[in-house]
């Protein structure tokens, strides 16, 4: 349903760029990246590096991809170059200071750029997590095994976080490295800044997960069908704004 291009600062004042991997269903109808529950993961990630503001985020694929995807597909030289040229224009004479990729498929456009000249010449520190809400995908709902995984993904995102706070030298806000423990704690997650946002965009789109599911028997049925659920109540309550609106004129 078309493309998914960035979140965050395109003005030159990104201080880190993160590489995500492609759009899941919110954000295929939000067209911005990273804007559910991995997005806001993200955030208090960023945030612990004093990062409130100064981030774009980009991500490998363009296209929402659902399922796997084939080697020559991910390492087609067209697609390869054109993201080439996104990173290029984000990392090079800018005042990107780090790097982060989420994921294996982000850890892959990250490398294959990292050896194209432009790449090479570059200092920019870059460190690889686990994708944010990995450990749902793989756990299937099995409680014991969502935990485990939880621990595992944040004892890697505590390396990246130390990889990465020293070559942050102007963070948007003072802070103090402060890891996270073996499961999500509160201030962990934190809302999507309302200026990431398309203007309009109704408060439960931003707010909350859930409203927007893939539909199909398979994964092809399911890259082109996406089901939004609109919150009960939502077209009443519209509905008696605009009276009240149109009685008071």
């Amino acid at each position: 349903m078309g493309t998914v291009f960035h979140r965050g600062r395109l003005d030159g004042s990104a201080r880190v760029l993160v590489i995500g991997q492609d759009p899941a269903q919110h954000e295929t109808i939000v067209r911005r990246i990273l804007v559910g529950e991995a997005g806001r993961r993200v955030q208090g990630f960023l945030a612990k590096l004093g990062i409130t503001q100064s981030y774009v985020l980009v991500n490998t694929f363009l296209y929402s991809v659902y399922g796997s995807v084939k080697a020559s597909t991910r390492r087609d030289p067209r697609l390869v170059a054109y993201r080439n040229r996104w990173l290029d224009a984000l990392l090079v004479g800018t005042s990107v200071e780090a790097v982060l990729s989420l994921g294996k498929s982000a850890d892959e456009a990250w490398q294959l750029w990292k050896a194209t000249p432009a790449g090479q010449a570059s200092s920019i520190v870059h460190a690889a997590v686990t994708h944010p809400t990995q450990p749902e995908s793989s756990s299937k709902g099995d409680k014991a095994k969502l935990a485990a995984a939880t621990e595992k993904l944040l004892q890697r995102w505590n390396a990246g976080l130390q990889v990465l706070s020293p070559a942050v030298a102007h963070p948007d806000a003072p802070r103090s490295l402060v890891l996270y423990g073996s499961a999500w704690a509160e201030g962990d997650r934190l809302p999507i800044p309302l200026i990431d946002f398309p203007a309009g965009l109704p408060a439960w789109m931003r707010e909350q997960d859930g409203w927007a599911k893939r539909a199909g028997k398979d994964d092809l049925a399911k890259r082109r069908n996406i089901t939004i659920t609109v919150p009960k109540g939502f077209f009443r309550r519209r509905s008696r704004a605009r009276r009240g609106r149109q009685g008071s004129l």
